[in-house]
């Protein structure tokens, strides 16, 4: 939208530049009279300005300037519209500054909705422009601080909820032991170790909690060595071929024969690949094969692949899998001990190495994608 001033400012700026007019009119006239008063006074200068008008032609003709007054009018007439065209323009750019101070004043009173909708010419509209921007990264900023008061809400929600089920658990066992509402030394048994497996399962919880509010933190150094993550592939399905075996499902690796060695934490990503292995096991019901692939995409990045082919996510889950506290069966996850947090710590762990992971699935496989710098780019990380 053009700026346009109101009514009453097109009067402003009309009696403004009339009450100038005025002003150098009277200026003008009373420095002719001083002047015409010296030069009809001094005769050396009179003589000086004949000498002057006779030695000025215009053109090739012998027409003389006949009048000092009249150039000292065309100079004083030159002057004076600059002079007005000055100072119209500074009440005008007062004016829109005027406008601009009352759209901030509005804006200020609540309405963070609302923009500064005129459009100016110079440096002006940088200004507007610059306000404009600086509303809309304050309205990020405090929606950003809403969406983070709300995540610590929701935080401290799931932890006490996932953490208190167990805990009533542990002290209802431990109850019964304590008023010795038990049969017998087996029955003494099974309270001890269902509060033990109880007890264990919180401590996982808590675990996993303190890595994922770690993971999260900017300050966190990573202990960054040169990595071969083909043998470290290799590492980890040989340490899962026994239980994998047990669930009747085979897990295979491929990679180059070349080493693929990149710059990364070792510890941090095996925990990230152990724990995609573990979910496959956990929850690729059905599934015969879990596959754990390599490779270089370019000369600066890393693929790795973790698959399987056991039943598919939902579609509708895939987007959030990666939020903390999501299950995607939530029935199945409390049953394998699952704390929900898991994925949200690998990704916050893939992101921590300047890299990205997302997901895949449908009848076929259940893909966890990850891409990985081969040069870790902080150069604060040692």
């Amino acid at each position: 939208m053009k700026f346009s001033l109101t009514a009453r400012e097109k009067s402003e700026l009309f009696g403004e530049g009339v009450v100038t007019v005025i002003l150098l009119l009277l200026l003008n006239m009373s420095i002719f009279m001083i002047v015409n008063q010296e030069i009809s006074n001094n005769p050396g200068l009179q003589n000086g300005i004949f000498q002057i008008k006779m030695s000025l032609f215009l053109g090739p003709t012998d027409l003389q300037i006949w009048s000092w007054g009249g150039l000292f009018t065309l100079m004083m007439i030159i002057a004076d519209c600059g002079i007005v065209y000055w100072r119209l323009m500074r009440r005008y750019r007062q004016m829109q500054l005027r406008h601009v101070i009352s759209e901030l004043h509005y804006i200020a009173s609540g309405h963070f909705d609302h923009r500064i909708p005129f459009k100016l010419s110079g440096q002006m509209q940088r200004v507007v422009e610059s306000v404009n921007s600086l509303v809309d990264s304050t309205i990020n900023a405090m929606e950003e601080e809403r969406r983070i008061e709300r995540s610590k809400d929701e935080l401290v929600t799931n932890v006490s909820h996932d953490i208190r089920t167990p805990l009533t658990s542990i002290i209802g066992y431990l109850g019964l032991i304590e008023n010795k509402q038990y049969n017998n030394d087996e029955e003494l048994l099974q309270y001890t170790h269902t509060a033990f497996l109880k007890a264990n399962q919180m401590k996982s919880l808590v675990d996993d909690l303190f890595e994922y509010t770690k993971v999260r933190q900017a300050g966190v150094t990573l202990n960054i060595v040169p990595l071969d993550i083909g043998a470290m592939l290799e590492q980890i399905a040989a340490s899962y071929e026994l239980e994998a075996n047990k669930k009747g499902m085979a897990i295979h690796v491929e990679v180059p024969a070349e080493s693929l060695v990149i710059e990364a934490d070792g510890e941090k990503l095996a925990r990230v690949f152990n724990n995609l292995v573990s979910n496959a096991l956990k929850y690729g019901a059905g599934g015969k094969n879990i596959y754990l692939k390599a490779m270089l995409v370019s000369e600066k990045e890393l693929k790795v692949t973790i698959a399987n082919d056991g039943e598919p996510i939902p579609q509708k889950s895939l987007e959030q899998v990666f939020d903390r506290f999501y299950r995607a069966e939530s029935s199945r996850s409390r049953e394998t001990g699952g704390s929900g947090l898991g994925l949200a710590i690998a990704q916050g762990i893939v992101e921590r190495h300047h890299g990205y992971i997302y997901v895949t699935s449908d009848a076929e496989l259940t893909e966890f994608i990850m891409h990985f710098p081969v040069k870790h780019a902080d150069s604060l990380v040692r």
